[in-house]
């Protein structure tokens, strides 16, 4: 019984993890820094376009992302709690910069979502921000 339970359960992780590798990605330079957009299949159309805005526009970018100007940043948004509900940014939906690495700022930005998510489902990364070189 405990094989099986096991089995089942590294089979629904393995099937998480597939699932994590098929969002689709789109990158763009912005002065000098590289954007990532994940396009979660929970975002709409409406989102995703917004998100494109932000990675092409540098005012947009300053708005929606606080200093990602200064090294790493991240925008993380709740696939429960959607990133632009009634056209306005979620409370969940949460950009941090001015980081030392990528990693610091993923983490960041998925800890401040996950602390105001309303939904159950944790946060994750739709936007990335790095400095190019």
């Amino acid at each position: 019984m405990k094989k099986m339970m096991f089995g089942a359960a590294m089979v629904m992780g393995l099937a998480s993890v597939a699932s994590a590798q098929q969002v689709k990605t789109e990158v763009a330079e912005l002065d000098g820094f590289s954007i990532t957009l994940h396009q979660h299949a929970f975002l709409t159309q409406s989102e995703l376009a917004t998100l494109r805005v932000v990675m092409s526009n540098r005012d947009a970018l300053a708005l929606f992302v606080p200093d990602s100007s200064k090294g790493f940043a991240a925008l993380a948004v709740s696939p429960d709690d959607g990133f632009l509900p009634e056209g306005a940014p979620a409370k969940s939906a949460q950009a941090i910069g001015g980081l030392p690495d990528a990693a610091t700022a993923a983490q960041a930005a998925l800890a401040a979502c996950d602390g105001l998510r309303k939904g159950a489902a944790s946060c994750v990364l739709v936007l990335e921000i790095a400095p190019k070189g």
